[in-house]
């Protein structure tokens, strides 16, 4: 890729796909109007979260020139200059503006907050340990937040819930990566915050977001309000891709050991992507059966 494309990391904006969550979740998913606003939703945080990746990566220059795999990004690399990034931004800005001017106050407050959040963790917040892993945390709980202000849903506690262990786990993951990638040796003085974790305390925290991961997930499928609101408690059946999910993650952390990406480590494994898909069908099938019984024609 150019380093343009790749300043931008579009990979990552995979993780704005959590922004769908509440259209899918609150039956909206075959209605034009609110699908096209979580499409602009959707779009505005992907320019916005290139926005901040370019901020992290003007902070962060130094350290990944230091790097084994984070030297090769363009600002570290010397392929594109500050300026020539500050330019970008707020390029990306102007259109972003433009995408956000017909949602509402309560997503533009989202926005707001996730940016904040960001730019102290550019600059301060991710040399401080546990802090580090839950702003990033915290990034994928204000997605879906965002999904849901932008269309106007409630959205599940439980399913909130369920989020802020995925992206913890995830999160963890990616610093136990960092931490196998870089090592303990005196030759790294890149992060500072990698030397106050090891291995063994990382693998306690991604047990115990693994285990809340999946019990917050079986209990949203079986919640009073989910039941009502589907009118089935049949989602429950779902859960079984929710933990093969999980154990094969576990599985690639430990055979890939040194992949800091979890993005990456996602999206390369066949395996891992069907099992996406087969829980994202059944979820469709099981919340809209309703709907696709009309659409089919069967009574």
């Amino acid at each position: 890729m150019s380093p343009v494309v790749r300043l931008l990391r579009p990979e990552q904006w995979l993780k704005n796909f959590f922004i769908f969550a509440p259209l899918i979740f609150s039956k909206h998913l075959f209605n034009e109007g609110y699908v096209w606003t979580s499409l602009q939703a959707f779009v505005a945080f992907c320019l916005l979260s290139s926005t901040v990746y370019i901020f992290n990566d003007i902070a962060d220059r130094e350290a990944d020139k230091l790097h084994p795999s984070k030297r090769n990004r363009p600002i570290a690399a010397g392929t594109i200059s500050i300026p020539q990034a500050v330019g970008m931004v707020l390029g990306l800005l102007v259109v972003f503006g433009f995408l956000v001017m017909h949602l509402n106050a309560k997503f533009l407050f989202i926005v707001g907050v996730y940016v904040v959040l960001n730019l102290g963790y550019s600059f301060f917040l991710k040399r401080v340990i546990l802090v580090d892993v839950f702003i990033v945390a915290a990034g994928f709980m204000l997605r879906v937040l965002a999904g849901a202000f932008a269309i106007n849903v409630e959205v599940s506690e439980w399913l909130v819930l369920c989020t802020l262990f995925v992206s913890l786990f995830l999160a963890i993951s990616k610093r136990r990566g960092e931490l196998l990638l870089v090592g303990n040796s005196d030759s790294y003085k890149g992060r500072t915050v990698l030397r106050e974790y090891d291995i063994e305390f990382l693998d306690q925290m991604m047990t115990i977001a693994a285990s809340g991961m999946a019990i917050s997930y079986a209990l949203y499928t079986v919640a009073e309000r989910t039941i009502i609101v589907f009118g089935t408690s049949s989602l429950i059946f779902t859960t079984v891709f929710v933990l093969f999910g999980i154990f094969r993650y576990l599985y690639l952390v430990r055979a890939r050991k040194t992949d800091d990406n979890p993005t990456h480590m996602l999206t390369t494994d066949l395996v891992t992507l069907l099992n996406v898909a087969a829980w994202f069908g059944a979820c469709v099938i099981i919340i809209y059966f309703s709907e696709i019984r009309l659409w089919l024609g069967v009574r």
